[in-house]
């Protein structure tokens, strides 16, 4: 098999065929680049109106029309201008192509069918019509544009109103957009207009799932406890700073006490976050994303220190009060590590409806669940490493050098992201801000010191230190 696709090979070289298959790639090369219309664009802007109105339920959109793709709009001047008379005549299609395929909608939990698109029409980029439903509402009653107008393709909007058959207005509507596909980004400004009750706005980057317009407290809950489970899972941060709690403890009775600590801390500030207590200036998110890295490679560190002291035993030995004050340095950063909550959830909130504080307290309880689950997973998986790879102090010193690495490298990076801020133009927000943060971990610094000198937490992790036999 190889002589012979070696003498192929040959062959092919010495008939001149090789000559005739570049020949063909340069005219490949050569051919014209296929139209702009194929190309996906890079950013997307949707507005979206769900509006009820007694027997109906009537969805408003707006897209661009380079969005529209693989519909051969036709155009003039050069591939300059959209022929507008001929590309009239192919709305309906790529009405229903990208935009109707492309929304599912429910009353209650039933989908609703037999959408219909009842008008289409083009939309000069200057036009607003789009800022008010009303105003959206009439214009669709205005005459077309003239096709004597030049309008470069690319800058033409679509607009589009689908009619749906509800049963009352008054129910209870969801909707599942899939428009992210239009665009590489696609940013989506979705208001919905209730029956009773005033407008609400929401706004997303491409495909948010099903979104409940107006859920029930006990939908509000369930999809924000998802949101903290998951947040968790995902937060590579949060699990590190979790790792380094569990490393010298392995335990689950203490290790809840701990991680309950963290997560009553993290609640405190998330809340006053939500609230508006926290910073609004630009560097706050940057500076505690510094603060977060600083607090995992202390824990890293101070594993090491444990470790390295393991071997001195009795009730005052430094290793075993370093043990006992956990879930004292979990609080103490966990105050800071909520503010980073508070950020991831700050888009999330929106999709709350009515029930803010539910969603919170949801959020709260998720990210407990999730830190728990996370527990159940590394406590019995330390706990093999550490009797059958390596013994436990050299385990734990490699398992924290390796955090402390990631974490130093985060502290830097993110440093760096923090000074690019013009922190001098910040005035009084910065010096609030700052000094906010350094008496959160001043509090917790005094607990560590009242923790070193009375010995506190000589309860359930008190029983074993690092070194301990089982």
């Amino acid at each position: 098999m190889i002589v012979t696709g070696r003498e192929n090979l040959r062959g092919f070289v010495a008939g001149g065929q090789w000559q005739r298959v570049l020949l063909c790639f340069f005219l490949l090369l050569a051919l014209p680049r296929p139209l702009d219309a194929h190309d996906i664009p890079t950013t997307v802007l949707v507005r979206l109106f769900v509006k009820p109105d007694a027997q109906t339920l009537r969805i408003l959109v707006r897209v661009p029309l380079e969005a529209m793709r693989d519909t051969p709009f036709p155009v003039r001047d050069g591939d300059r201008y959209l022929d507008i008379a001929g590309a009239e005549k192919l709305l309906s299609t790529a009405a229903t192509t990208w935009i109707a395929s492309a929304l599912l909608l429910y009353e209650g939990d039933s989908p609703l069918r037999n959408g219909e698109i009842t008008r289409t029409r083009l939309s000069l980029p200057s036009s607003r019509a789009f800022a008010a439903y009303d105003d959206a509402v009439r214009h669709f009653a205005d005459p077309p544009l003239d096709p004597r107008i030049d309008l470069p393709w690319k800058q033409a909007l679509f607009d589009v109103e689908i009619d749906f058959p509800i049963t009352s207005a008054s129910s209870r509507f969801s909707i599942e957009p899939a428009l992210g596909r239009l665009g590489v980004r696609t940013t989506t400004v979705l208001r919905f207009l209730p029956a009773v009750g005033p407008e609400r706005a929401y706004e997303y980057i491409g495909d948010p799932g099903l979104v409940r317009l107006d859920p029930r407290w006990s939908q509000a809950a369930w999809a924000f406890v998802r949101l903290g489970f998951s947040h968790i899972l995902d937060g590579i941060d949060h699990l590190l700073f979790i790792l380094c709690l569990v490393i010298p403890i392995r335990r689950l009775k203490p290790l809840i006490g701990v991680v309950t600590a963290f997560t009553v801390a993290h609640s405190i500030t998330l809340i006053a976050s939500t609230m508006g207590m926290a910073p609004g200036g630009l560097w706050f998110p940057p500076l505690i994303e510094v603060l977060i890295a600083l607090s995992i490679l202390y824990m890293a560190l101070d594993n090491i220190v444990i470790a390295s002291v393991g071997g001195h035993q009795g009730p005052d030995s430094l290793a075993l009060r370093r043990v006992n004050r956990r879930w004292m340095i979990a609080f103490a950063f966990g105050l800071v590590h909520g503010f980073g909550f508070s950020f991831a959830l700050r888009d999330s909130l929106q999709f709350a409806g009515t029930h803010l504080a539910t969603s919170l307290l949801s959020f709260n309880v998720g990210v407990e669940f999730g830190q728990i689950a996370v527990l159940l997973v590394a406590i019995p998986a330390l706990n093999i490493l550490f009797s059958r790879v390596a013994t436990e102090r050299i385990g734990t010193v490699i398992l924290s050098a390796f955090v402390a690495h990631t974490a130093w490298h985060w502290l830097t990076e993110r440093w760096v992201t923090f000074r690019r801020y013009q922190l001098a133009s910040a005035g009084t927000g910065l010096s609030l801000g700052l000094a906010g943060v350094a008496a959160v971990l001043g509090i917790g610094a005094w607990f560590l010191k009242r923790g070193d000198k009375s010995g506190v937490g000589s309860g359930p992790t008190s029983a074993r230190t690092p070194s301990d036999p089982e």
